[in-house]
């Protein structure tokens, strides 16, 4: 029988892990190598560094991350030591693009900024911000799509400079985090960087917080006036409060928290388990349905208000914010534990598709964009 330790954080962890042995559910920041003195199976997020300091001395054969990045993963070391390994690469790319374009709409409307003829620089076009281009150009944004090794790898077309993508009104991050190499990505967007940005553009970052030099960004976004949405940031979970004090938007690394996407998270590393242990077991996370999913649009407003007020009825993103400021008057211990809070406590959140918007006649023009967006669409009776 297998000993299996596991975040206690990831969905469904109990029902799906414990079918391959005994499990441990511990908090992510606390598992250590005594905790690991006789598991076999590691499964944790990404508040966890597994490396030679965790793992040498046990006799872990397999790790699992329900996590699309892997940053806090040393491959290499796995590689060294055969231990199996599995990451969750694009369970929870649509639960980040409805975070995307529904901060983007609320930043539209609270700002009164058309994005009738705006461009949107993607970085990164993998699992989500190849979603991320479809979002825009369903939404009539001009794209500047930027990944030098998809380019490299001759995989699509299209793509620009960074420094070109950089020129755009909105900026969206969608990278993983490297710290060498050609395609290094730590403080991808340093000082230089972000002051090509232009004046008043929208920086979205949700990918990993020390992609952006977050001290560089003080000054540079006062200097630009910057519109900043923030979901994530360096030196997490003890973040720079006076990064926080300066965006629009600011939530503690939940951009890809639907149910929806911990959920694919963890239904892929059972599957990769499964694999790795030659068991066949069928289990499948019990999402439940959706009740009061019916939406209707309001009656006036501009087009950028009303898309805002369908997508804030799925998802309020406002309400994260609002919990993520009371990090503001707390001291800086206090804002550690904070910040883990609000994500293990973090809301039910359920993605676009589990919505049907009732369209009038008058606003048929919309169905084609909230297909696009996955809402189901139904004239309203």
């Amino acid at each position: 029988m297998l000993k299996i330790i596991c975040d206690e954080n990831i969905a469904f962890a109990r029902e799906a892990f414990s079918n391959f042995g005994e499990l441990t559910l511990l908090n992510g920041r606390q598992i250590s190598s005594d905790t690991l003195n006789d598991a076999d199976v590691l499964i944790v997020r990404s508040i966890t560094n597994v490396d030679a300091n965790l793992l040498d001395g046990t006799n872990v054969k397999f790790v699992g991350t329900a996590t699309i990045g892997t940053d806090h993963i040393d491959l290499n070391y796995l590689k060294a030591k055969g231990i199996a390994f599995a990451d969750a690469k694009g369970c929870n790319a649509y639960s980040v693009v409805e975070y995307v374009f529904t901060a983007l709409l609320n930043v539209a409307v609270n700002k009164n900024i058309s994005l009738k003829e705006k461009s949107i620089g993607v970085i990164g076009v993998g699992n989500v911000g190849s979603r991320v281009v479809k979002f825009a150009e369903a939404l009539g944004l001009k794209v500047l799509k930027n990944d030098p090794p998809k380019e490299r790898a001759g995989e699509g077309s299209g793509y620009v400079s960074l420094d070109e993508a950089l020129t755009a009104d909105i900026i969206t991050l969608h990278v993983p985090l490297t710290y060498e190499g050609t395609d290094k990505t730590f403080h991808l967007l340093d000082e230089k960087k972000l002051s090509k940005l232009k004046k008043d553009a929208i920086l979205i970052n949700t990918s990993r917080g020390a992609v952006i030099d977050n001290r560089a960004l003080i000054k540079v976004a006062a200097e630009k006036k910057l519109n900043l949405i923030l979901d994530v940031w360096e030196g997490e979970p003890q973040i720079n409060i006076d990064v926080l004090n300066k965006v629009l938007i600011g939530t503690p690394h939940v951009a890809g928290y639907s149910l929806e996407g911990k959920a694919n998270g963890t239904k892929m590393i059972f599957d990769a388990l499964c694999k790795f242990t030659s068991e066949n077991i069928s289990w499948k996370p019990p999402l439940p349905s959706k009740d009061n999913n019916k939406i209707k649009m309001i009656e006036s407003g501009s087009f950028e208000e009303k898309l805002y007020s369908l997508l804030k009825a799925a998802y309020n993103i406002e309400n994260d914010d609002s919990r993520m400021r009371k990090m503001i008057d707390m001291n800086e211990e206090q804002r550690g534990i904070y910040f883990d809070k609000l994500r293990k406590e973090y809301p039910l959140r359920r993605e676009f598709n589990n919505y049907t918007v009732l369209l009038r006649s008058v606003e048929k023009e919309f169905a084609g964009l909230l297909k696009a967006f996955r809402f189901k669409v139904e004239p309203e009776s």
